[in-house]
């Protein structure tokens, strides 16, 4: 879309595959990836301060997510997880996410969005984003972990 800034960089980590993440055809289950995806955003907003209280008060939600699998991952490896943000609006912002395997840096293994909408827990309504989380999406300082 014209007009619209680049997805900016939030984080970057370094996740290992486990043993356990595989599924009975031998490569990482579908629902890992979700969860490495998980893992990065999680990290990210415990980065940012926003960590505790998860639940109260308020905070985010994921209202969507998806996730494209183009190659399979297999144990032992490596993942890292990248993490980019677009301009947010009132409440949410997207997400975007690449894996790649550590082994094999110059190819993406699955690309994924989530859709974080910012809500008052005790009403389960959408709140303005925090001045602070909307700056630290527009003027990011990415994180690095495991790297």
């Amino acid at each position: 879309m014209e007009g619209e800034a680049a997805p900016r960089l939030l984080a970057r980590m370094s996740i290992p595959v486990r043993w356990g993440d595989m599924d009975a055809a031998g490569h990482v289950n579908n629902t890992v990836y979700f969860r490495f995806a998980e893992e990065i955003r999680l990290t990210w907003f415990q980065r940012m301060g926003f960590g505790a209280g998860l639940g109260h008060g308020e905070g985010p939600v994921i209202v969507n997510a998806s996730m494209t699998f183009l190659r399979q991952l297999h144990h032992p490896a490596s993942v890292i997880v990248t993490m980019t943000a677009s301009n947010p609006g009132r409440s949410s912002f997207d997400t975007d996410y690449e894996l790649t395997d550590a082994g094999d840096p110059g190819t993406v293994y699955a690309r994924g969005s989530a859709r974080c909408v910012w809500i008052d827990y005790a009403t389960a309504k959408s709140a303005p984003m925090p001045d602070r989380l909307r700056r630290a999406i527009l003027d990011p300082s990415p994180i690095t972990a495991g790297l």
